[in-house]
């Protein structure tokens, strides 16, 4: 079985990273570091790959809110206060939160969108977030390929001790979970006592 894995990853290894990448990618890029560490894919060619697939996701969801307003005013009634919030920090920050936005959980698909709702050039918006999604990639690529060994050895003590296990990746998840919506909060509230 696992070599059947292998063998599916060293064919299709780059076509699932930028679709994954597409998708969301923090997690695929960590799994490419790892396989680019044992050599069953090209660290470099991971790199563009997931580069160039989260570009494609940022400018998917900026073309829904260039050319498909009706969908955003739907998505609006359910995503309100996350789009109070992109349209507040692009205003306050500018490019800086196009580049930034891909470190943004919550907000990264609802800043692209906002952007597109505006007159932002199309083709200032393709640059910043070419380099934003290509530190992204590297962020998490190059620490998962450095530290392969590492991961793979906590990965198997992970499935030897599962039980101990579960309870640490729900607690770092929800830790995080927990740190973004604070900030999303604390974000409303300065923008409410204006």
């Amino acid at each position: 079985m696992e070599g059947t894995f292998i063998e599916l990853i060293r064919a299709y290894g780059y076509i699932i990273l930028f679709v994954w990448c597409v998708l969301e990618g923090e997690t695929a890029l960590v799994i490419a570091g790892v396989f680019s560490h044992t050599g069953d894919m090209n660290l470099p060619i991971a790199l563009v790959v997931g580069t160039l697939g989260g570009m494609a996701g940022d400018l998917l969801y900026f073309h829904i809110g260039r050319y498909n307003k009706n969908y955003i005013y739907k998505k609006l009634n359910t995503q309100r206060r996350k789009f109070a919030i992109a349209h507040m920090l692009l205003k306050k920050y500018g490019r800086a939160i196009i580049f930034f936005q891909r470190f943004m959980y919550g907000l990264r698909i609802v800043v692209p969108m906002s952007v597109g709702l505006t007159r932002y050039s199309r083709a200032e918006f393709v640059l910043i977030n070419g380099i934003s999604s290509f530190t992204w990639a590297c962020i998490f690529c190059l620490p998962a390929w450095y530290m392969g060994n590492t991961i793979l050895g906590l990965l198997t003590y992970g499935q030897e001790h599962w039980y101990f296990a579960i309870p640490m990746v729900i607690a770092f998840m929800g830790s995080i979970f927990y740190f973004f919506h604070r900030v999303e909060s604390t974000i409303l509230k300065l923008r409410s006592q204006r």
